[in-house]
């Protein structure tokens, strides 16, 4: 049996020092309670859940075999990461515990001894946690479970993944006696609702809740990376290739770097670049994101930890938790768009207790500089943003009762107070629910007449069961909530698969065209069936993949970090950072040109060039909120006026292009930027149904509507072509279906980001206009102006205009 002695005799062998977060854990498990856990990466977070749940299982030697605990992790590559710290516990204390892995990439021969003996500790990913429970035997298998732990919480509250672990909790608490349920999560802005949203906003769970911080102070150093003129710093750019030498300066300096893009266009890019500056680091450099080949990445994670890599340029694939000791720098280029982000990345070098984190911030054109002194400050004061958790997510309930009916089956009336005591469904009605349980066994009003949507049944005591053997098959290949794009897999002539790019890119491709894929060089020989067949090219003309959707949006919280950096331009420059003293170039030429706002004041430029009127508005509040701003005064300014106009944006404001002057001083006059009306506004500026439809497609996919299990060869139009159908049904003949008007919720809530733009126009209604008309582009307008010539023109073509328009400037 394990005592507390023998956990402190083995961290004294370890010669590390027990923390007292992880002692306060032990107390809190050891008395019954659940809670969440506050500490920052590297810090022991693992063994301050592990040792308890070893202490517990060693004080039951009666009921030895099956499932004691169950150790969730969003992350495929943190299950073995997990494995091998757990596993070390029990080696070291020679403890007869037995652990193992459940994921998508477990062999079939290990399910299903799995199947006939549980391990003690399992660990698994939300969807295999949910196949489990699709399992008949489900009840027997977790009877015994004492523990569920929730890794990278924070990470799974803000997604549809966080409402499976919450409708997967509300049904293990009445399966297993004696659980305590804990979850780990880095530092954000609602960590007392992170709590609440994982243990239910009331009940015996969340009234037994503590929440534990570690006081360990994570040392960040935060490096900003400076042109060696200023004056030479373009104003626009996303790619920041002109700092290529200053890159090759902190790789060479540094034992192993992982240099962070936004986009996965951008990770080949720097990749091929960097090979071309320094043809040395070939062997020491790789390249790792979501669209290359899982072996690949594997590889480049092993070699990460083995440290028998220089560095390793990749994307958001890197963000979580994987301990890289051996990484020394991590560098960011281009602004992360989220305080929370840059910190998870900072937090990939440094990864043991009481090492520093060190992170190189590399603008990619001059105006980030204000984005780099925002983030420096957010680091030092740990100001970080919130996770919004998700409600009334129909789609994810459907899939949820579907998996139970597969299982064991279930009886409305319990599992509807189970399903009520969860954050996302404590809103829920008796009507929402009915409809919900029809919807799985009749198929909703206006598919009632096809068999195909009556997916399980009432058996005449009230249980609801599948009993189709299809059914059941075709929904176990389909649950989770993470719904792919259209995508082509790329192959040798010889098979070999490389990975996948997206449809929408390769169908612009002729045969015989030549691309940049995985670091290669390739032509593409045919496209057939969802299959690129290609080989390898030594041509230099080539184009770089893109991927729908990779363009991040700054987040509310960095918005207004930014906007107060932005004010402090007018402060004494011993009050300001060495960032936007460095900026003061920049500054001179705006100000010669324009304004920089001060905190109560709203900026708009215009000017005149042979495109037209430019009317440019700064709102400082992300790209997508301008998306749906900028659509919106330009059908408000069409009622006063005949005029039509183009749109461009980036985080920083959006732009009206018109043949004809706007009168700005009637836009104000005529209050055009209130938030009156703003959703039926919005509803006539933008195409909502196309962006709806966008939405409705992966809840079709969640709730099993439409299938995402068929043949490669059909999938990409079966999929789109069946959502659009339904979509337009629904529209058409029930349009108060509730998935139909949840696409509509989620269209406004987490692509246009309907409440945060009503915010802004609050804000801005409170603020002075200051129109200024400007003889040309300023620093401010330029990024803005150069992003929507980059859509419409080649890359010479802009090159030279941007050249042009640089040299009317000076």
């Amino acid at each position: 049996m394990l005592q507390t002695k023998d956990i402190k005799h083995w961290f004294e062998a370890k010669s590390w020092k027990i923390h007292p977060f992880q002692e306060e854990v032990w107390s809190h498990f050891e008395n019954g309670k659940h809670g969440l856990l506050n500490a920052p990466t590297g810090s022991g977070k693992t063994l301050a859940l592990w040792m308890p749940i070893c202490k517990q299982i060693s004080q039951q030697p009666s009921k030895k075999s099956g499932l004691k605990a169950l150790w969730i992790t969003p992350l495929k590559a943190l299950a073995q990461e997990i494995e091998l710290s757990t596993q070390e516990v029990v080696d070291d204390l020679k403890l007869d515990i037995s652990i193992g892995i459940r994921t998508g990439d477990t062999p079939n021969a290990v399910r299903a001894k799995q199947r006939k003996k549980m391990p003690n500790l399992l660990i698994t990913t939300p969807e295999s946690l949910h196949l489990l429970m699709s399992s008949k035997q489900m009840q027997q298998q977790f009877k015994d479970c004492c523990a569920i732990v929730i890794d990278e919480w924070h990470e799974l509250m803000g997604s549809k993944r966080g409402v499976q672990i919450e409708l997967a909790l509300s049904r293990l608490k009445n399966c297993c006696s004696q659980l305590r349920i804990w979850g780990i999560s880095a530092t954000i802005g609602n960590i007392d609702q992170a709590k609440e949203v994982l243990l239910g906003p009331e009940g015996a769970y969340i009234e037994k809740a503590v929440l534990v911080k570690s006081a360990l102070d994570k040392k960040i150093e935060v490096q900003s990376i400076f042109p060696e003129k200023m004056d030479r710093f373009p104003w626009r750019g996303h790619m920041g290739l002109q700092q290529i030498d200053n890159v090759v300066e902190i790789i060479n300096n540094s034992e192993s770097t992982l240099i962070f893009t936004n986009t996965r266009s951008q990770c080949e890019i720097w990749f091929q670049k960097l090979l071309q500056r320094v043809p040395e680091f070939a062997g020491e450099l790789a390249m790792h994101h979501g669209s290359i080949e899982k072996k690949t990445r594997l590889w480049v994670e092993q070699a990460i930890r083995n440290g028998n890599l220089k560095a390793v340029v990749c994307t958001s694939s890197l963000d979580l938790g994987v301990d890289f000791s051996p990484v020394e720098s991590v560098i960011q280029i281009g602004g992360p768009k989220g305080v929370a982000r840059f910190l998870q990345r900072a937090g990939r070098s440094g990864h043991r207790p009481g090492a520093v984190s060190k992170i190189n911030f590399v603008p990619t054109h001059a105006i980030e500089l204000v984005e780099a002194s925002a983030l420096k400050k957010a680091t030092q004061q740990q100001h970080i943003e919130e996770r919004i958790p998700y409600l009334n997510s129909f789609d994810v309930l459907i899939q949820y009762l579907l998996t139970l009916a597969i299982g064991p089956g279930f009886y409305p009336n319990e599992i509807y107070k189970e399903v009520k005591s969860t954050f996302c469904f404590q809103a829920i009605s008796d009507e929402q629910w009915n409809w919900v349980l029809n919807f799985i066994t009749v198929g909703s009003q206006s598919l009632s007449s096809y068999d195909e949507y009556k997916k399980a049944i009432r058996l005449e005591d009230g249980k609801i069961v599948v009993e189709n053997r299809g059914i059941a098959m075709r929904h176990s290949l389909q649950i989770g909530t993470i719904v792919s794009d259209a995508m082509v897999n790329v192959h040798y002539q010889n098979g070999q698969f490389i990975g996948t790019v997206e449809e929408w890119f390769i169908s612009q491709l002729k045969e015989g065209d030549v691309f940049i894929f995985a670091g290669r060089t390739l032509e593409l020989i045919r496209l057939r069936q969802m299959k690129a067949k290609v080989r390898n090219s030594k041509r230099k003309t080539s184009r770089v993949p893109a991927w729908m959707g990779g363009r991040l949006s700054l987040t509310a919280h960095l918005s207004e970090l930014l906007r107060q950096e932005l004010y402090s331009l007018h402060a004494e420059s011993n009050e300001q950072t060495v960032e936007i003293q460095t900026l003061k170039p920049v500054v001179i030429q705006q100000l010669k040109e324009s304004i920089i706002p001060k905190t109560d004041e709203f900026l708009v430029e215009c000017f005149e060039t042979k495109e037209g009127f430019h009317h440019v508005f700064y709102p400082f509040e992300g790209r997508f909120v301008h998306e749906a701003f900028a659509s919106l005064l330009s059908y408000r300014v069409g009622l006063l006026q005949p005029i039509s106009c183009s749109i461009a944006y980036n985080d920083y404001g959006f732009e009206l292009l018109s043949d004809q002057k706007i009168d700005l001083d009637d836009v104000f006059e005529q209050n055009l930027l209130s938030p009156v009306d703003l959703v039926s506004d919005l509803r006539q500026s933008l195409n909502i149904n196309e962006m709806a439809k966008r939405c409705f497609r992966d809840i079709a996919v969640i709730s099993g509507l439409v299938l995402s299990s068929h043949p490669a060869a059909a999938k990409t139009k079966h999929l789109q072509s069946s959502s659009q159908l339904l979509y337009k049904v629904f529209k058409d003949f029930e349009p108060d279906n509730l998935l139909y008007q949840q696409a509509h919720t989620e269209t406004f809530e987490h692509h246009l980001e309907e409440g945060r733009l009503r915010l802004a126009l609050d804000r801005i209604s409170k603020q002075h206009p200051c129109i200024v008309y400007c003889e040309h582009p300023t620093p401010l307008s330029f990024p803005i102006i150069t992003d929507r010539l980059r859509a419409s023109m080649s890359t010479e073509s802009l090159e030279d205009r941007i050249a042009k328009m640089i040299e009317d400037i000076s």
